[in-house]
């Protein structure tokens, strides 16, 4: 993919980094090696805790006073550990830079984006202010940002995350600096966003010739950007590869667990591989291998002496190839993986998931769940801080339409700001909306009294996004498991039988039930939310990214437990998701908004497979494979700029100022509909009536005026 030269641009040789504990210091990185060339970009992987971000700071010395750090960091020859700070800081910004995971916490709140980027140009180069400002507009301009001029004079809070995130790697580029370090630069984005920023960081990487050292948790990200892949695990390199060959063949059993876990926008119904237990404290790491306790195929030996970083013809043992093109790994049976290349479910237990959901013609015979029509939901717009005035309307829902049956999985999905949590709310206030329908289990919920509105209340759960904040961290887990029993006064005898067969319902152990949230991983923390909303027995789950905030060796353990479930308990689902991929695995039926409104809906592989709403084909475009060969040969659609504003309700397409269809109209009259006529679900041309129609394609429906075929 790159020119490479003999001389490493970039040479870590066994970096640790210790950071002061209460009872001594504790390891945060352990011995890394890695080597970077010029024009490559090396992708770093691993669950939380793994060390990924520390070894890039290290890189810039950018660790608290309270790290130690040993080992050697070399740019060009030249040692950067140890030195004085002054020479440091010219290096940081002009030779290497950095594009950090939160852009608003990176700017200074207080100055204007402009003068920030033009501060880091004459730092470094002898320039007055104008010529630094003029470059600053050139820099937004190559990112993308619209009308450069006006946003240097825009403070960072006035830019949308994606922005903020284009601005933060037009500064990094300002002085052309030979290596980008970037740190999960798109995990708080949207698909859509994150698509633009990696197209961004592609433009700075041809532009500048720079190499990138990209650390990221998500693996398509990495297939879809890398040359080669350093995973790492408990502050160790564990394999090194090529990216290519590393997703093929991998050779370290975390690495094949890690590709395992991850749901797939071209795969559904099969059982995630899950990687069992959880990372152990890096204070108190096991003799041997830090893995062999998760590991399915440790040995005695495992346990015994950590393995060395070796293959690939490396023979010296001591990890000083990572990096120069070998394909390395941390494990004494490497050599078996590489020779047998197994899948990952044939190394890791996977559970055995029950059938799927029945086939979508049969919807007619079940019963209603959730039912939604014309649902809107608007705020006031206050200006003032005394007296407060009313001087507009929020637009948060606009038209949201669902459908979801007896046994079911409902996937609603879209970018932030589309109405889906204000959605989730209306749902679950279960009074009269403000404008539009809500029948939840057959009952209207304009016409419930109080009392009803508490019985049915029930039968609709909700889990949240962090297990942490909506899990009370003063009560043990017994005591909120039981919560939702006391409050529908069920007798002491039956809380005290159902808990501990909750617990057992969800994979954990019931004799934890006295442990408080603090004591257990988010994974499990998520598994007792889960309990505790089923304790109720209710007949519809409604779930906010729950799985969001997890690694993805934990996500996958999460999702197979709601398959079973469903499968277990006759439950339905209402499942929130910015991720697609999470959504393709488990729902049946997806429902796609675009600010406020339903814009697709329908048979989930119908939506996925023949995407009707060009919106929804950009979204599907843009959630990156773990399949770095798929990966590199899709076709991007990259939508342009944000979102509108919802304080506005535009006549017409409100998806138009983005839409690629709308931007290929020719015809004067075409274009017209779409300014002055608002598309509903179903208007265009019909496709299940049309010869040869798949099954599920009946009622799978688009909101747009010329939708594909």
């Amino acid at each position: 993919m790159t020119t490479t030269v003999d001389t490493p641009l970039l040479a870590v040789r066994d970096l640790r980094v210790d950071f002061a504990g209460p009872h001594g210091p504790v390891p945060a990185v352990r011995g890394v090696d890695l080597t970077l060339r010029r024009g490559e970009t090396l992708g770093i992987v691993g669950e939380s805790g793994s060390g990924k971000s520390v070894t890039a700071l290290s890189v810039l010395g950018l660790l608290p006073g309270t790290a130690e750090l040993r080992g050697s960091v070399r740019l060009d020859g030249r040692e950067l550990v140890g030195l004085p700070g002054r020479e440091l800081a010219a290096i940081r910004g002009r030779r290497v830079a950095m594009v950090f995971q939160d852009p608003l916490s990176a700017f200074t709140p207080v100055y204007r984006i402009g003068d920030q980027i033009a501060e880091a140009v004459r730092i470094h180069q002898r320039v007055d202010r104008a010529a630094a400002r003029r470059r600053a507009a050139e820099l937004l301009e190559l990112v993308g940002i619209p009308d450069p001029g006006r946003a240097l004079d825009s403070f960072p809070h006035e830019f949308s995350g994606g922005m903020r995130q284009r601005a933060m790697i037009a500064m990094a580029i300002a002085n052309d600096p030979d290596v980008l370090l970037a740190d999960e630069p798109t995990t708080a984005l949207d698909v859509t966003i994150q698509a633009q920023v990696l197209d961004v960081l592609r433009t700075a990487r041809r532009e500048t010739g720079a190499a990138l050292v990209l650390v990221s948790h998500d693996l398509g990200v990495i297939a879809g950007m890398a040359d080669r892949v350093a995973v790492m695990y408990a502050g160790r390199v564990v394999e090194s590869a090529g990216v290519d060959e590393l997703f093929t063949a991998p050779q370290h059993p975390y690495t094949l667990g890690l590709i395992g876990a991850v749901p797939r926008l071209d795969g559904r119904g099969v059982a995630l591989v899950p990687i069992p237990g959880t990372p152990a404290p890096m204070a108190d790491l096991p003799p041997g291998c830090p893995f062999a306790a998760r590991c399915p195929m440790a040995e005695e030996r495992c346990t015994t002496a950590e393995p060395p970083l070796t293959g690939g013809g490396a023979g010296n043992g001591d990890g000083s190839g990572a990096g120069d093109g070998e394909h390395l790994a941390a494990c004494v049976r490497s050599a078996e993986l590489a020779g047998r290349r197994p899948a990952p479910a044939e190394v890791y237990p996977v559970p055995a998931l029950p059938p799927a959901a029945a086939a979508p013609a049969d919807r007619g015979s079940r019963a209603p769940v959730l039912s939604v029509s014309g649902l809107g939901k608007t705020f006031p717009l206050l200006k003032g801080t005394v007296f407060k005035r009313r001087v507009g309307e929020v637009y948060a829902v606009d038209g949201v339409d669902l459908d979801l049956r007896e046994g079911e999985t409902l996937g609603l999905v879209g970018e932030s700001g589309s109405g889906k949590s204000t959605t989730l709310f209306e749902l679950l206030n279960l009074a009269a909306p403000e404008t539009g329908r809500i029948e939840v289990l057959g009952r209207d919920t304009a016409e419930l009294t109080r009392a009803e509105a508490h019985r049915l209340r029930a039968e609709l759960q909700i889990v949240f996004q962090d297990p942490m904040a909506s899990l009370d961290p003063r009560m043990p887990i017994g005591d909120i498991v039981a919560e939702p029993l006391r409050a529908q006064h069920a007798a002491a005898g039956e809380i005290a039988r159902r808990v501990p067969e909750l617990l057992r319902q969800v994979g954990l152990d019931p004799a934890h039930a006295v442990r408080y949230p603090h004591q257990f991983s988010g994974g499990q923390r998520q598994r007792v939310s889960i309990a505790r909303a089923l304790a109720v027995r209710p007949k519809l789950l409604v779930l906010d990214e729950p799985v969001s905030a997890l690694d993805v060796s934990i996500q996958a353990g999460v999702l197979n437990l709601l398959q079973s479930l469903k499968a277990e308990l006759g439950l339905s689902y209402l499942f929130v998701s910015h991720d697609l991929s999470v959504i393709r695995h488990l729902a049946d039926r997806v429902s796609v908004m675009y600010l406020g409104r339903t814009v697709e809906q329908g048979e989930v592989s119908a939506v996925f497979e023949r995407p009707r709403h060009p919106y929804t084909r950009a979204l599907l475009s843009a959630v990156p494979l773990p399949d770095p060969a798929a990966e590199r040969a899709r076709e991007r659609i990259l939508l342009a700029g944000d979102p509108p504003s919802p304080t506005e309700r535009r006549t017409g397409c409100a998806f138009r100022t983005r839409c690629p269809v709308y931007a290929g109209l020719t015809g004067s009259a075409e274009r017209a509909r779409c300014e002055q006529e608002r598309p509903g679900l179903g208007d265009g041309p019909g496709l299940g009536e049309r010869p040869g129609a798949a099954a599920g394609a009946s009622d799978h429906q688009a909101a747009c005026h010329f939708p594909a075929a």
